[in-house]
């Protein structure tokens, strides 16, 4: 793990492995804060009764709990298995597992520099979780966008770390867009095309020059029917605008999958 974690809060999904089983209670450790253990009371296994807790759980398996409570001066965590939905349990799992490569990667960045982890983390990991929320999604963000990924930094760490996010990970983005053409022969025809490229801006959604009259719009998202409304919505404001201000729009589209 880059970054231990002292210890969760009520509430926190966190991922354990069952190390014990007994009469009443099913005891754990917590996988992504070491030297925590915690238990899962009878009662919280499962809705409805419970006769056996094996019929449940079983030693060595790996599942996803809330936290009900903290015991500070036992150091250990009550813990609830029924009150994680299969949803949650799938993204919480997701997350860990994300977490677990980001940190074998970020291993693999310092060995490049030549330096230890907990240098690189001070030097830019810790930006780079500002910055994105996690170091995976950074390394999500360097595999699909390595131009613009941090752009403006000159240091050694970000060819190394493009270089091993496009190596080991598969961007989960899909991208999808086109050339418009706006013109307009009024003699503020200049600013109504910008006030016309205005319209179109919204989350996700970039437009670029590309020479008169081009213009690039590019749209990025997790989804493609996303990508798709968002694109639909953006060439249509835009196109309402240049028809109020007598501009005019052309769209070619052309679909750019990363």
């Amino acid at each position: 793990m880059i970054m231990e974690k002292s210890a969760p809060e009520n509430g926190d999904l966190v991922v354990v492995t069952i190390t014990k089983l007994d009469k009443f209670s099913a005891h754990v450790k917590l996988d992504e804060y070491p030297g925590l253990n915690g238990y899962i009371h009878i009662s919280e296994v499962a809705n409805g009764w419970v006769r056996l807790i094996r019929d449940h759980l079983r030693e060595g398996q790996k599942t996803v709990c809330k936290v009900i409570q903290i015991d500070s001066r036992k150091k250990a965590v009550e813990l609830s298995l029924k009150r994680v939905n299969e949803h949650q349990k799938r993204d919480k799992i997701s997350e860990w597992k994300n977490d677990q490569k980001a940190t074998k990667l970020m291993e693999i960045v310092a060995q490049n520099l030549k330096k230890p982890v907990d240098i690189c983390m001070q030097e830019f990991g810790l930006d780079l979780i500002e910055k994105y929320g996690s170091i995976y999604a950074a390394f999500e963000e360097a595999a699909s966008e390595e131009d613009e990924f941090m752009k403006g930094t000159r240091a050694k760490w970000r060819t190394a770390f493009i270089k091993i996010a496009t190596q080991n990970v598969t961007s989960p983005y899909v991208k999808i867009g086109g050339e418009m053409e706006l013109s307009s022969i009024a003699p503020d025809g200049i600013e109504r095309i910008k006030e016309c490229l205005t319209s179109g801006f919204s989350e996700g959604v970039n437009i670029q020059y590309s020479g008169a009259p081009r213009y690039l719009i590019t749209v990025k998202s997790k989804d493609f029917k996303v990508a798709e409304d968002i694109l639909k919505n953006s060439t249509n404001g835009i196109q309402e605008s240049c028809k109020k201000l007598n501009v005019s729009f052309k769209f070619n589209r052309e679909s750019k999958e990363k």
